[in-house]
């Protein structure tokens, strides 16, 4: 997903809104998580979401996300988030969080999603990363009163 940030996207200080960045974020994992199932996703967690240089108005924003680790109904997306000065062309990672969605059945209850394959050893980090936030969410929902309805 490629989109530009103008001044109603931003802060104060000039830069885009963290919470603008999320939206986005959401309607990108999301995307990846749909492609990846063929199922309706709904988000159920964000998980770690890094911001790590600010993304400045009038610059192109890029995002790109990938399902990193799946469960039985669940899948972690990864998305990335880079910021591009339109002039220059110099672009800088601004952005890393992962997404935890469940795909839903046509009876709007959890199904199966497919085993996703890790091949080469980008897939594999990014798969031993999203494990290690599965494994938090898990914690969570075992030892954090969490109980979903």
């Amino acid at each position: 997903m490629t989109d530009r940030v103008f001044p109603n996207d931003a802060n104060p200080v000039g830069t885009m809104f963290g919470g603008k960045v999320l939206a986005l974020m959401d309607v990108n994992t999301a995307i990846a998580a749909t492609r990846f199932c063929r199922e309706i996703v709904v988000t159920a967690s964000t998980e770690p979401v890094d911001f790590r240089n600010p993304i400045f108005v009038g610059e192109i924003i890029e995002l790109k996300s990938r399902v990193a680790c799946v469960g039985n109904s669940s899948m972690i997306v990864r998305c990335e988030v880079h910021g591009e000065d339109s002039l220059t062309g110099e672009r800088r990672l601004c952005t890393i969080g992962h997404f935890n969605f469940v795909a839903l059945g046509k009876d709007g209850k959890p199904c199966q999603v497919p085993r996703l394959e890790v091949k080469d050893e980008l897939e594999k980090r990014h798969w031993k990363v999203a494990n290690k936030v599965r494994e938090a969410i898990d914690y969570r929902r075992n030892h954090a009163g969490f109980k979903p309805s």
